[in-house]
């Protein structure tokens, strides 16, 4: 009787979850979200081509899925943690590559791995006015990420501040540290690792991946030969069949000499954009556009800089808080896998199922292009959410220089 009685209480939906799931006419709904796929820096399909091809090709594929006149969208911000001469110019150039007319402003967010949600999250406040506006995210890693993008002078006065000098703790020493703080083993870490793999390479062959991604025709120079020819990118390039903890293990670490992080179980440095197209749903409705899900709501918090990876340990209770519900309201969460230390010690924090994380694998299988991960995310988490029946979904992740961030999805497909 009293496992008869579980299981009905288990099936009836909480107050929270069911308060979310009630749709209005002001609330903020996606029209459309793609992406492009996700290339090597350097070495993949994007190493020849410009920010500003991927960015314009996700405009112009977000506009014709979410069947919008280019004429209503009235505003777009675009996430870019390196931009090469300011920004803007690019972002511009791309929207009116794009089709998008000049009436049309635009401007470029940098929160570092946040930004394309940022962009997205900028965009979904403004929204509330009653317009269609796109958020989106691109980075050209081959192009603009290295040595060369640290300024050559600091301020010697700020940075005698510890928390400030922090700020300039290479990344995987913060994962180091994540890893060391929270008893995170490597063979934790490599396990972790192996599963994104596994998972990614299991949806890219069943074709998960396709819905969500816009192939891109691109100009590419063969390293062999050094022949020019136009090649069509189609899906991304870093997953791997075959990965395992124990292949992961041979690796050596690529921070400490007795770290655990290394490049297996790290995110890849990667080429890509994404693009969402979010509008007021009583617009969205007059207009007869497709509606994928809406917006709920978003969080920031701010982490230790010398920890930064743990952010969305943080940052997701905070947005449960806010959005009224529980995390086993949740049906996944989509936690943006900077490092495996980091990634795990938010899930292990949380106390979340691993099976609900990152159902089709993360950034150490498929890559992070650090402007544009976060408006990837929701593209990959609504196309998932699609096909599997879900509902409420939260994206989240970690920030440099200690932050973290998370927003709350339902979808309606």
């Amino acid at each position: 009787m009293t496992s008869a009685i579980q299981n009905i209480t288990n099936s009836i939906p909480s107050l929270g979850r069911a308060r979310l799931l009630i749709n209005s006419s002001d609330d903020v709904v996606i029209v459309s979200a793609v992406r492009t796929p996700i290339a090597k820096a350097k070495k993949g399909g994007f190493k020849n081509c410009c920010p500003e091809d991927l960015l314009a090709a996700v405009f112009t594929e977000a506009v014709k899925r979410g069947k919008v006149n280019p004429s209503q969208i009235q505003d777009i911000a675009v996430g870019n943690v390196l931009p090469p001469g300011g920004g803007a110019n690019v972002a511009r150039m791309a929207q009116l590559y794009a089709g998008i007319p000049y009436t049309t402003p635009i401007n470029t967010v940098n929160r570092q791995c946040s930004s394309g949600l940022t962009a997205v999250v900028q965009i979904a406040n403004e929204i509330k006015a009653g317009e269609i506006d796109i958020g989106a995210g691109v980075e050209h890693m081959t192009a603009h990420y290295g040595a060369g993008v640290l300024p050559e002078k600091m301020s010697e006065e700020v940075l005698s501040n510890p928390e400030a000098a922090d700020c300039l703790t290479p990344m995987g020493i913060t994962s180091e540290n994540v890893a060391k703080q929270y008893n995170i083993s490597r063979d934790v870490q490599d396990t972790f690792a192996a599963n994104s793999f596994g998972k990614a390479a299991a949806a890219q062959k069943a074709g998960k991946f396709k819905e969500e991604i816009v192939p891109v025709k691109v100009r590419w120079t063969d390293p062999k030969t050094n022949e020019e020819k136009e090649i069509i990118v189609d899906s991304d390039e870093g997953i791997r069949e075959g990965v395992t903890a124990e292949s992961l293990a041979k690796l050596k670490p690529a921070f400490a000499k007795d770290g655990s992080t290394h490049a297996g179980n790290a995110s890849q440095v990667s080429d890509g954009a994404a693009a969402v197209i979010l509008a007021r749903r009583s617009v969205a409705q007059k207009l007869g556009l497709p509606i994928l899900g809406k917006f709920v709501i978003s969080a920031v918090v701010g982490v230790p800089p010398k920890l930064m990876g743990i952010g969305p340990a943080f940052a997701i209770p905070k947005v449960l808080e806010k959005a009224g519900i529980s995390k086993d309201d949740v049906d996944f969460f989509e936690i943006n896998e900077a490092f495996a230390s980091q990634a795990v010690m938010s899930i292990q924090h949380l106390h979340i199922p691993f099976e609900i994380v990152n159902p089709v694998g993360g950034a150490i299988a498929i890559g992070h292009p650090l402007g544009c991960t976060g408006a990837r995310q929701i593209a990959t988490a609504f196309s998932e959410a699609k096909r599997e029946k879900k509902k409420i979904f939260v994206t989240s992740m970690c920030i440099g220089s200690g932050m973290g961030m998370a927003a709350v999805f339902v979808n309606e497909q």
